[in-house]
């Protein structure tokens, strides 16, 4: 048996040659793993002044080309458009004979299976749809972030193993999502990661106008302990007034936000009485006290007759 070394990885020819279509945050860290894997990035397309300065720092040397350009150099292209552009894309690419048989035609929309790239399969394509399920930067930091990290993955049964190969070597974890469900599972990362993003900003905000001076650094370990206590314990996690039906608690907050952010109580009403349905629904929030509770949800009133609870002595944050 032989004991020689074993090559390092980055030391093997490349096996495929990788280009990318959208200099975006997402297109550049991707191929940059992809690199690391022993691939080679040979080009990429990028409109916008900022895409541009993202490929120089993230794959130097690489030449900036048209995306025609792109199909005619790399085995592997990476489609990194936005949503509603994806198709026209795709359509456009086939139509110009950009498309080569037996090229790798990877998108990373999370809204998209892989019928988005039938123009291109009919071309002789091999379609592939590799979804991170993560925000990026657009810096490297976004090389390292993608350890261990999820990609919705849809493809024709026979690519599967290859489109796993790929999450694999980029470091991601491959979760099989069904075409027809691709916008449903797309629609779940968003409510749970964008709106999440859109609640912490205002919260920072109402915290500054109360006169917090640090509400990032209030809020990071409140934050921290509630996302991690609902992904182990789902609703059984749920605290603060609505899971306990303090509506009087609720409807001070409706008056306050009325009187110094009005833009905020429409959202803050839904997300209480999603909250209360669900709290309702695992028998966390009573009976007897929901019905103040839902009053005060479905007026959306400044004040109430219920006293349930409002001063908050359970001693949760929320």
């Amino acid at each position: 048996m032989s004991t020689s070394q074993q090559p390092d990885p980055r030391d093997r020819p490349a096996r495929l040659t990788v280009g990318v279509v959208g200099a975006g945050r997402v297109g550049p860290a991707l191929a940059a793993s992809l690199q690391l894997a022993g691939h080679r990035p040979v080009a990429v397309s990028g409109v916008s002044d900022a895409s541009r300065r993202r490929a120089a720092e993230m794959l130097p040397d690489v030449p900036l080309v048209p995306p025609a350009e792109v199909l005619q150099r790399a085995d592997l292209v990476l489609l990194t458009v936005p949503d509603d552009t994806l198709p026209g894309l795709v359509e456009g690419l086939a139509e110009t004979g950009a498309v080569r048989p037996g090229q790798l035609l990877v998108h990373t929309s999370g809204r998209y299976g892989a019928k988005v790239l039938d123009p291109a399969l009919r071309a002789g394509a091999l379609p592939l749809a590799l979804h991170p399920a993560m925000t990026f930067t657009g810096t490297p930091v976004d090389v390292q972030r993608l350890a261990g990290c999820s990609f919705g993955v849809t493809a024709p049964e026979e690519l599967r193993l290859a489109a796993e190969a790929l999450v694999i070597e980029m470091g991601g974890e491959p979760e099989w999502i069904a075409e027809e469900r691709r916008p449903l599972y797309h629609a779940a990362l968003a409510l749970g990661a964008n709106h999440l993003v859109t609640l912490v900003a205002q919260s920072m905000e109402l915290l500054r106008e109360a006169g917090v001076t640090a509400p990032d650094r209030m809020l990071g370990p409140l934050l921290g302990a509630a996302l991690d206590n609902a992904l182990r314990s789902g609703d059984a996690a749920l605290t603060g007034p609505v899971a306990r039906g303090d509506a009087g608690t609720v409807a001070a907050h409706v008056s306050e936000l009325r009187k110094h952010a009005p833009q905020t109580v429409a959202g803050y009403l839904a997300m209480a009485r999603a909250t209360a349905d669900r709290a309702l629904a695992h028998g966390l929030l009573k009976p007897e006290l929901a019905e103040d509770l839902l009053g005060v949800l479905a007026n959306g009133t400044q004040g109430t007759s219920g006293t349930h609870g409002t001063d908050g002595t359970e001693g949760d944050a929320g």
